[in-house]
């Protein structure tokens, strides 16, 4: 009779945590700096073309991620979780340091935005690669009654990273000159990420190995790939759901800046709510999916994304005050941590063990690609097409109306309100 996982440490979960965490901020950095970003690399006509060339080319970052969660994963599945996840992380780390030591267009030229794509290629597949055999890790390290906690730390923590970097714009849009964060904040704001890879590396090494002790354990999924097919396809539904919600929070700085005009010191606030209520809600969520189940956790974030999304965007605009702009990012955000957090635990629990890492990144990958890499964009394509500023509620709204689909045909997979299933150890 096989033992049960030995507890991680808490330096060991935080290693696994935080380095998770650091890729996330050095990638969604890009997307907070993309006004000062697009000044530097894509000088234009105006300002709105300049943006979304920007945002374009955060999109970029998320085309390589399918094959990130490809090869990074099957890695993860071939020789085990702690390989995958050091490959990656330095990988990220190497390609943040490229795109922040980048000189301007002013500089070099057209050389100027082919290395900013192409560092960001890198980022996004160093990214998809991160995703599943972390969550793996995780999920496979956890007591049984504590896994939507544990995976839930995976969520948590990129909306950690979303605060981090907020608080980070924050201070340097309050300290410098707009001229002196056009040229070179947002790549000192970069820089600090990086500072820290060779201490996360360090402890990342030090890591227990989880594959080869799960693979050893009974239960092991046997079932049908027809099966493991239909579990992708509503994960795949589900997670661009919680994507374009993640990815529109994302947004709100740019929003805030560029929609409602409010000065760069607001538009970070904005960010640091998002944040810090994703985060508290991602947290919330793990704790309530082991206590009620996945699936109710799950439909009852969508459904009060969809009775709030509309009227806070709404507020934003009409009362156009610092209050309402954080009230209604904070309120949206929760509900998008708690929907976040139940979608990856229980895609995770559905996959077998020795397909986790790959299927899981993929699929995973393959959502955010598609949906994340275009969310901000497509919101700012629709405000400029409408006219409307309300064009991002209503996208947001009606991704989460899809993927509520995804969630009802689910199967509950939380261990004490499934004990017939048998997916994975």
């Amino acid at each position: 009779m096989s033992t049960p996982p030995k507890p991680l440490t808490l330096t060991q979960l935080g290693a696994v945590v935080a380095g998770n965490a650091l890729e996330f901020y050095d990638f969604l950095t890009f997307s907070f700096f993309a006004i000062q970003i697009g000044a530097t690399f894509f000088p234009g006509k105006d300002t709105t073309s300049s943006l979304l060339f920007t945002l374009a080319t955060f999109g970029v970052g998320f085309a390589t991620r399918p094959l990130g969660g490809v090869m990074i994963g099957t890695l993860g599945d071939t020789w085990g979780r702690k390989p995958a996840m050091l490959f990656s992380f330095g990988l990220m780390g190497a390609s943040v340091v490229g795109l922040a030591l980048t000189p301007s267009y002013a500089s070099i030229g057209w050389y100027a935005p082919l290395c900013a794509v192409s560092f960001r290629l890198l980022q996004g597949f160093a990214l998809g690669g991160e995703v599943g055999p972390t969550t793996a890790f995780l999920l496979e390290s956890a007591p049984l009654a504590q896994r939507g906690l544990y995976v839930s730390l995976q969520n948590a923590t990129q909306y950690f990273a979303t605060l981090c970097a907020g608080l980070v714009g924050f201070v340097l849009a309050s300290l410098l000159s707009p001229q002196a964060l056009n040229q070179w904040g947002w790549r000192i704001a970069m820089l600090l990420g990086v500072a820290v890879v060779p201490f996360a590396l360090a402890i990342r090494r030090r890591l227990p190995e989880t594959l080869h002790e799960t693979r050893a354990r009974p239960g092991r999924h046997r079932g049908p790939m027809g099966g493991l097919l239909r579990v992708a396809l509503l994960g795949l539904v589900m997670l661009a759901s919680a994507t374009i919600g993640t990815y529109t929070m994302n947004y709100m700085t740019t929003f805030a800046n560029h929609t409602l005009g409010f000065p760069s010191a607001w538009a970070f606030a904005a960010t640091i709510a998002a944040g810090s209520a994703a985060t508290l809600g991602a947290l919330l969520g793990g704790v309530l999916s082991d206590s009620v189940g996945r699936k109710p956790v799950m439909i009852g974030a969508s459904l009060l994304l969809l009775a709030l999304t509309v009227p806070c965007f709404e507020a934003m605009v009409r009362f156009h005050t610092m209050m309402a702009l954080l009230l209604g990012t904070g309120a949206m955000a929760v509900c998008v941590g708690l929907l976040a957090a139940s979608v990856v635990t229980s895609l995770a629990e559905s996959m077998p063990v020795s397909l986790r890492a790959g299927a899981l990144g993929i699929v995973y990958a393959l959502a955010i690609s598609g949906f994340g890499g275009t969310a901000q964009f497509v919101v700012t394509w629709l405000i400029i097409e409408t006219g409307s500023p309300l064009a991002p509620a209503w996208y947001m709204s009606a991704a989460v109306a899809f993927g509520l689909l995804g969630i009802i045909a689910m199967p509950e997979t939380a261990p004490r309100r499934a004990p017939r299933f048998r997916a994975s150890a």
